[in-house]
């Protein structure tokens, strides 16, 4: 008994530092932006309690649907391509031959550059007057579209730009096709499987959890795109690159109304949370996990 209450006491202190840590950086920064989300506050002076005004609010803010419809707008397009595309160069890289290393380095480097440094390199590229696709362009007599000052085409350059990341996903691909036993293939072809069968009954369902992780990451990082917004266009032109997260910021540090920030804030950590847990609810019967007995746990 002596001895237990010892153990739990050293558990306490050694997990003490991620406690501590997790209550002063994490659990009481969100605790104070749930109460400056019900106050009028400029940050400079002090907070006025205002109920849910800054909610009631936003709700009559047109740059409020304006940001969620392009963040929308976003997600629905870069998400599936996310995981198609980091999928697809996860199952080419799979192919043992002697240069593959080389090339899953090459696809996965991308994917560690800051979003500051892509923004700045990807506002060069789709330049108007000096961007190398207008250049490319131009050789063939082709006349370039205005990527970034037309709102027209900005949606369309920032989900090009998304691709640029796939790598990152690629390493987890490639861990969860290498785990699939090459038995399971060598028994389907025997069965006379071809390729496209031994896609869809062995490798997707095997890699199902893998998909899904990287499905719900991309939603939560897609939902709250900012540095390539804020560095390229500053939601212009014509707002049609204000994402919700640019905003966000908008709203907090250069019109100093926090309160409303706030509130933007937690609205969008629940619009995370409802659209993670329905993905949870509605996966259970398309991701297959491995029990002890070989079968879906539900």
């Amino acid at each position: 008994m002596i001895r237990t209450r010892r153990d739990t006491v050293k558990f306490f202190i050694l997990i003490s530092p991620w406690i501590i840590g997790f209550i002063v950086f994490t659990l009481a920064p969100m605790l104070m932006s749930l109460y400056y989300s019900f106050t009028d506050w400029d940050v400079l002076s002090k907070a006025n309690w205002v109920g849910l005004e800054n909610y009631t609010g936003l709700f009559k803010d047109e740059l409020f649907y304006q940001s969620l419809k392009v963040t929308l707008v976003y997600t629905a397009f870069t998400v599936p391509l996310d995981v198609f595309v980091g999928l697809l160069l996860a199952m080419l890289l799979n192919i043992r031959w002697k240069y593959v290393g080389a090339f899953r380095v090459i696809y996965y480097l991308p994917s560690v550059i800051s979003g500051v440094v892509l923004a700045v390199l990807y506002g060069w590229i789709f330049s108007t007057r000096f961007g190398l696709i207008n250049m490319a362009l131009d050789l063939l007599g082709i006349e370039g579209p205005r990527w970034l000052s037309d709102p027209d085409w900005t949606m369309t350059t920032f989900i090009i730009m998304s691709i640029w990341g796939v790598g990152g996903g690629l390493l987890t691909y490639l861990s969860s096709l290498q785990a699939v036993p090459d038995s399971l293939y060598k028994l389907a072809k025997i069965d006379g499987a071809g390729f496209w069968a031994r896609l869809r009954y062995i490798t997707i369902p095997a890699m199902s959890p893998m998909i899904l992780y990287i499905f719900l990451t991309s939603i939560i990082d897609s939902l709250q795109t900012f540095s390539a917004a804020y560095v390229m266009t500053d939601g212009g032109p014509d707002n049609a690159s204000l994402f919700y997260a640019l905003y966000l910021y908008n709203n907090g540090f250069e019109y100093r109304k926090m309160g409303k920030a706030c509130a933007m804030g937690w609205i969008l950590f629940i619009v995370i949370m409802a659209i993670s847990l329905l993905v949870m609810h509605y996966s259970r019967k398309t991701t297959y996990y491995e029990s002890e007995e070989g079968g879906p746990i539900i």
